[in-house]
């Protein structure tokens, strides 16, 4: 438990602004100066009702959101000093629910009258059956894995996010009396027409992207060479990968840090991080890169990975060539190019949605989204789609966000 002097001293920051734009930094819109004015009066319990009241997945938010670029991004005490530590307080309340044996009573109106299917039970799925349920709406979410949670359970490693936290969460899902289907997958086992002959009258899809984004290293077959995806649930399923050598990551974001530091706890021997561009146009959390480099990853900025030789069939060396930066541009450095011997490569350089699958559905898509509206419903009328199916390089409040929108254009039909 923190120190309750230090939580008070940090919830006094806050200015309780009459327009706080802490709030709309927030893609939820959490109230953040009302929680944090409980805080102040020591009424935790009102504190942790108000963050839940919002969002049942509060304390995931707290511990994986990019809060730089959202709430804290966005805090007026942070431009000319330090911002409000919101999610330090956010995490408190909910810790000290935790510790409590505090339970949040969701409360759920009358039967709305609506069957809805949820494909995906990731975030943005997550957070629209919630909603959905909340408001009376039955619900059955379809999820091809055998576990629910999506990224949060098979992307964001154990040493990130707690299971025991996605457990939690499921059992809070399943309490409000949303049905899980798992080992079903959309295209496969079922499509919106079968939904609709089951009586779905509406469907969200939020099955995330599913395809990750690579390039060819050499013409040979090759061992040794992961998507960061693949990589990553290896690890949260307990199939750890071994002789994994010296592995080098391609990427800036934040997987790619989750895919070096799970490297090392599969234990590889040494890991290196090549991005293209340089630290300041690094995508990813600077907490992500302090942590990294504390676990013993090593950063090689201005770099690219241009190919690999094979021997026996298994990745040997790569080819790299140095960059400058143009017009925050990668541009090759003509004659820099070297080889590094390595064991493994993890390609993390974004994921695109299963654009044949979607398209063979009747969903329109545009560079690898779906294309939605303003309520994100697709093309297909009563068929909506959140998450990483209609934003790149989203967070999980951002999923969560396109999520309850919506839910609540469903309810408002």
């Amino acid at each position: 438990m923190e120190n309750l002097d230090d939580v008070l001293n940090k919830a006094s920051k806050c200015l309780n602004c009459k327009n706080p734009m802490c709030r709309k930094g927030c893609p939820i819109a959490t109230n953040i100066p009302a929680f944090i004015s409980k805080i102040k009066e020591n009424n935790y319990l009102e504190a942790y009702n108000i963050l839940q009241e919002n969002n049942l997945m509060s304390e995931i938010c707290s511990t994986v959101c990019p809060v730089e670029r959202q709430c804290m991004g966005s805090c007026v005490r942070g431009i000319k000093g330090e911002p409000v530590q919101i999610n330090y307080l956010e995490r408190f309340i909910n810790d000290w629910a935790k510790e409590n044996n505090i339970k949040y009573e969701i409360k759920c109106k009358k039967s709305l009258n609506k069957k809805v299917a949820v494909i995906g039970a990731g975030p943005a799925g997550l957070a629209c059956s919630i909603e959905l349920k909340k408001a009376g709406a039955d619900v059955t979410i379809f999820e091809k894995e055998d576990k629910c949670g999506g990224i949060l359970e098979y992307g964001i490693p154990d040493f990130r996010l707690s299971k025991d936290t996605i457990k939690n969460l499921i059992d809070k899902v399943q309490a409000l009396g949303v049905k899980i289907k798992t080992g079903v997958e959309f295209g496969k086992d079922i499509d919106i027409k079968s939904l609709r002959k089951e009586g779905y009258e509406y469907i969200f899809l939020g099955m995330g992207a599913e395809n990750q984004t690579t390039y060819s290293l050499t013409k040979e077959q090759a061992h040794g060479v992961f998507k960061s995806d693949e990589f990553l649930k290896k690890y949260n399923i307990g199939k750890h990968i071994e002789n994994l050598g010296v592995t080098v990551v391609i990427g800036g974001g934040n997987v790619a840090f989750d895919s070096a530091r799970t490297a090392l706890r599969m234990g590889a021997k040494e890991v290196y991080i090549l991005y293209r561009r340089n630290e300041e146009l690094m995508p990813a959390r600077k907490i992500e890169l302090k942590e990294a480099i504390e676990d013993g990853v090593k950063m090689v900025f201005q770099t690219k990975v241009i190919g690999a030789n094979v021997v026996n069939g298994n990745i040997n060396e790569i080819e790299c060539i140095k960059t400058k930066i143009e017009n925050e541009k990668a541009v090759d450095i003509e004659g820099s190019n070297y080889m590094m011997k390595v064991d493994t490569v993890i390609f993390a350089i974004g994921s695109k949605a299963n654009e044949q699958l979607l398209n063979n559905s009747g969903i329109k898509t545009e560079n690898g989204l779906v294309c939605v509206d303003e309520n994100y419903m697709t093309n297909i009328d009563k068929v909506y789609a959140g998450g990483d199916l209609v934003e790149s390089k989203s967070s999980v409040c951002r999923a969560i966000a396109t999520g309850k929108k919506a839910a609540k254009s469903i309810v408002g039909e």
